[in-house]
């Protein structure tokens, strides 16, 4: 598999891929975006990928975001994200692509389900009432992994990432997950002399994978998974949104007794810890500590911040973001 055509390229974990692409210069990825596809058009998708010829698919696009996102525009997280996933799949069959990896999302799992959350439990329980939408549009990929390998032999296998961050997320202010949130409102009022707001109490707990991590375990499915099952991918570890708040203005030398922790706004999800053990055995890979991956993002945010905030109306929901943990 040489040729490999990577959907939502344009968000987190698609830069992360284009950030280590040159560690496998034995390949060609072709990166897409929306403005070469509109994947919610079924004819779209089948053109473009007639026209790319992959060997594989690494399928990235979703709509997705924070908290706020999820609550205004719920119909049109689970329309656009359920039109790309059966869209693609199409695509890939009629195609005849050798292999797609599909993407679905951590934020899926019920906090019902027994923690470390396995892959088993996809379908157990209702999802969370803040991102109910995103998370049930996300959770019918992994019955639609087992329907296109049963009726058409389809070699399609289903991801599950935690939580992310890194250089090329998504900074809008609606559609921002919690890092690169609160990344941006830090960066942004570094020098004032107002209170940082932070919603909720900080105590919910979250995975963050740095996604060029995510990118080489997205890289490793492509190569060596095959099995039928969805398989939880990321690290292991946890910080609290207050640890990310308090490292966030470490970094940028921001006093903490700015922070104010907002407990009038909804804090999400206390705690959706992902058991990645299956994925540890299996690919044996290792993690950048979080520290590292938030310097290396904030020195991105310095450097690119215009481009970075520049897809901040609601119109960027037509747009095709990398899958990240609302």
């Amino acid at each position: 598999m040489r040729r490999i055509l990577v959907t939502g390229s344009a968000g987190v974990l698609g830069f992360g891929v284009r950030l280590i692409a040159g560690e496998q210069p034995d390949r060609e990825f072709v990166f897409s975006t929306r403005t070469d596809c509109d994947l919610r058009d079924a004819d779209a998708c089948r053109r473009l990928v007639r026209r790319v010829a992959p060997d594989a698919v690494i399928h990235l696009a979703a709509v997705s975001g924070g908290v706020a996102l999820s609550l205004r525009y719920p119909a049109t997280l689970l329309r656009d994200n359920v039109l790309m996933t059966v869209n693609m799949l199409e695509a890939v069959r009629l195609g005849g692509v050798g292999k797609i990896v599909m993407a679905l999302s951590s934020g899926m799992y019920s906090p019902a389900a027994p923690q470390p959350i396995r892959e088993a439990s996809v379908h157990h329980g209702p999802a969370h009432e803040s991102n109910y939408s995103y998370a049930y549009a996300k959770r019918l990929i992994e019955p639609a992994v087992r329907a296109y390998r049963a009726e058409y032999g389809l070699n399609v296998i289903g991801l599950v990432p935690n939580g992310m961050f890194g250089e090329g997320d998504d900074f809008g202010l609606e559609s921002a997950s919690m890092p690169a949130a609160l990344m941006r409102r830090f960066y942004e009022g570094r020098d004032a002399r107002t209170d940082l707001v932070v919603w909720g109490d900080g105590s919910p707990l979250r995975e963050l994978t740095y996604a060029r991590d995510m990118a080489r375990a997205f890289l490793w499915g492509l190569d060596h998974y095959e099995g039928p099952e969805i398989l939880n991918v990321g690290t292991s570890d946890e910080l609290s949104v207050r640890d990310v708040a308090f490292l966030i203005a470490e970094e940028l030398g921001i006093d903490r007794r700015r922070i104010v922790f907002d407990r009038t706004k909804p804090s999400g999800v206390f705690r959706k810890q992902t058991d990645t053990s299956r994925f540890a055995k299996l690919s044996g890979l290792t993690f950048t500590p979080f520290r590292v991956g938030l310097r290396n993002t904030l020195a991105w945010l310095r450097d690119n911040y215009r481009a970075a905030v520049r897809g901040e109306s609601p119109a960027a929901l037509a747009g095709h973001h990398a899958e990240r943990q609302p």
